[in-house]
């Protein structure tokens, strides 16, 4: 395996066909893919986003998002933390100082470190304990996804002894009094490991902790949350474009025509080639607003410290309705592959409804409702979100 990734997307391409072997058992079973990260680690695909000067290939959001879409068309769980991963390492970029990120970049891309996410700032049960040099976090995390196997965290605290202030810090996974639970058992998503940490009075260094300039306190800042939902919206995307063509080639090779057809063959049923041009439409449609709601991404995170709040809003409008449409166009592609494959396609070892699984457990991160409040209320009132976690 590649140990520099000169094509990425190839590289991504002949790890999804060998995690497309056993994929349909893997999320049967749930658990940690370990081969699979391991085979992560060796392609050096991990270090796909950091800068050349630090080690890694440099790549675009448009160019990482695109490796996560790859995979998500095979293996939906795989996508998840790889993208989460890279996610991470933008959250020290944006959150850290120079002096802190930088040596995290140059280890990660040298030493094939995987990051995982123990933050969740809407899960406030671990609190902060001050002792004036250092901090403790004790509590504990929900969907902690790609947590497991990992080598650093990004982790959050509520110091309540600062009204509730939300502290963010990156520690090593295997650091004292850190315990990761494998209590992730949903119907989608298996094998992102999103379940459950335990933080029992672990020591956390003034170095640690992501200060300056600290969560959501600039605009450039704030491109982390639209990062985060991106993923989500390429993942969407990946897993449709994947059901589609599982679900074409069982119509084109498995299905019965339907004996009241008069079609002399299934690929010719005037209703099968109707829900095909419409899979078709949702996906362009769909791939259209996914690209570019990255290019504009591309261009926010090109400008840095000098983005503007307002700049940075209208980045938000385009991944939002990205990501609205990637959701509902996505789930209506999986549910309805169904109807263009058959009853025999349901057998659990075609394994075509993890499409529809996986695709519905990551649509529920957050509320697709409060989106199109958003961009409601951009359309109408020209007013843009304003920056949280989630938007």
């Amino acid at each position: 395996m590649h140990t520099t990734p000169s094509d990425p997307l190839q590289i991504a391409r002949e790890l999804a066909s060998e995690f497309a072997r056993n994929v349909v058992e893997r999320e049967r079973l749930g658990g940690t893919p370990k081969a699979e990260r391991d085979a992560l680690r060796s392609s050096g695909l991990l270090a796909l986003s950091i800068p050349t000067q630090f080690g890694g290939h440099g790549a675009t959001w448009r160019e990482t998002f695109a490796v996560v879409r790859e995979f998500a068309r095979v293996d939906s769980s795989i996508a998840h933390v790889f993208g989460f991963h890279h996610l991470m390492l933008a959250t020290v970029r944006l959150f850290a100082t120079p002096e802190q990120w930088q040596p995290w970049f140059e280890l990660t891309a040298r030493k094939h470190w995987f990051w995982g996410n123990a933050l969740n700032p809407l899960d406030t049960r671990t609190v902060v304990k001050d002792h004036g040099s250092w901090r403790e976090f004790s509590g504990k995390k929900s969907f902690c996804s790609g947590a497991t196997d990992s080598e650093m965290l990004i982790a959050s605290a509520v110091d309540e002894g600062a009204g509730g202030k939300l502290l963010i810090a990156a520690i090593p996974s295997g650091r004292t009094g850190i315990t990761l639970h494998d209590d992730w058992n949903n119907m989608g998503q298996r094998q992102t490991d999103s379940g459950s940490a335990t933080f029992e009075r672990v020591r956390v260094e003034e170095s640690d902790l992501l200060l300056d300039p600290g969560p959501l306190s600039t605009p450039f800042a704030c491109l982390r949350p639209l990062i985060a939902q991106l993923h989500f919206a390429n993942i969407f995307l990946g897993i449709a474009e994947g059901a589609f063509e599982e679900a074409r080639g069982y119509t084109r090779n498995e299905a019965r025509r339907w004996f009241k057809s008069s079609a002399a063959h299934n690929t010719e049923d005037p209703y099968v080639l109707g829900h095909y041009g419409d899979f078709w439409v949702r996906l362009q449609g769909a791939r259209l607003l996914v690209e570019q709601a990255a290019q504009a991404l591309d261009h926010a995170w090109a400008k840095g410290a000098q983005l503007s709040a307002e700049q940075r809003g209208e980045v938000a409008i385009a991944i939002a309705t990205a990501k609205v449409a990637a959701s509902r166009d996505g789930l209506e592609i999986c549910s309805k592959v169904f109807e263009v494959t058959g009853a025999r396609a349901t057998q659990a070892s075609v394994g075509l409804d993890r499409h529809w699984r996986n695709l519905r457990t990551q649509s529920l991160h957050d509320p697709l409702d409060y989106k199109l409040h958003e961009l409601g209320d951009w359309a109408l009132n020209q007013r843009l979100p304003t920056p949280t976690f989630y938007s």
